[in-house]
């Protein structure tokens, strides 16, 4: 199968603008995700997908793949969608994260997995054990439950399962595993532009996750598991945070 890697990267993201151009430890954002992707196995080839021309330069200055996509996109989804659109012959498109610099090519490998098994799912994504008490509660931190086959139930900036009758300082360590959602989406070719097409549910909209739209309109996710742990970049101070993640 061919597997398309897709990396959307907004220039003005309206927290950190200028994002993907952020310097961390001597590479850019957009390039330390973009190296990190083309190593991962699965991989066919990647694109980043952007609506300024600075990040289209700067990308292929390094000797990486860009093109432009509208300006008006509400999500990385949409964005993925629309090169997908235009680039004709993969199985299998990948939404890597523009601002995971540190996403690992066997997590990229691992998220698109269930696709490659043949598992009756058109989507698939990635989740990683909790292991700091703390980020059961951080709603920045998403949250998803599973099934016996190792599809989603549910995504949550809340705490979820919660655990009736035991206090919150108590849920750690109780036997229930919390999974951290690491937002990585691989879909088939023809379902990113059907889910991309469906209105935003209420669930969607309470939550501010799009695959929420996706469960709610039938769509399985498979989850595919990783022990490593990721960073993303969300605002100007985390650019710290992610120095100090890359020291370690």
């Amino acid at each position: 199968m061919k597997v398309l890697g897709i990396i959307p990267s907004r220039y003005g993201a309206t927290r950190f603008p200028g994002k993907p151009l952020a310097d961390i430890g001597g590479k850019t954002m957009v390039e330390r995700v973009y190296r990190q992707a083309i190593q991962a196995s699965c991989m066919t080839d990647v694109i980043v997908a952007t609506e300024d021309e600075r990040i289209i330069q700067h990308v292929l200055g390094f000797g990486g793949k860009a093109m432009m996509t509208r300006a008006d996109h509400q999500t990385g989804t949409d964005r993925c969608a629309e090169v997908a659109r235009m680039v004709e012959g993969y199985d299998i498109v990948v939404n890597i994260q523009g601002d995971e610099p540190f996403i690992l090519p066997e997590q990229i490998d691992a998220a698109v997995q269930p696709l490659l098994n043949g598992q009756l799912t058109d989507i698939s994504t990635l989740a990683k054990p909790i292991e700091n008490a703390d980020d059961i509660f951080n709603p920045n931190m998403v949250k998803v439950v599973l099934d016996n086959r190792n599809c989603a139930m549910y995504f949550s900036r809340s705490p979820i399962p919660h655990l009736r009758g035991i206090s919150l300082a108590d849920w750690f360590g109780r036997g229930v595993v919390f999974y951290k959602h690491i937002g990585l989406y691989a879909f088939r070719s023809a379902t990113i532009q059907e889910v991309t097409s469906l209105p935003p549910g209420i669930y969607e909209q309470a939550e501010s996750l799009e695959q929420l739209r996706w469960l709610t309109n039938g769509y399985p996710i498979a989850v595919g598991m990783t022990d490593k742990e990721t960073m993303g970049i969300d605002v100007p101070e985390d650019i710290e945070k992610a120095k100090a993640f890359l020291g370690r």
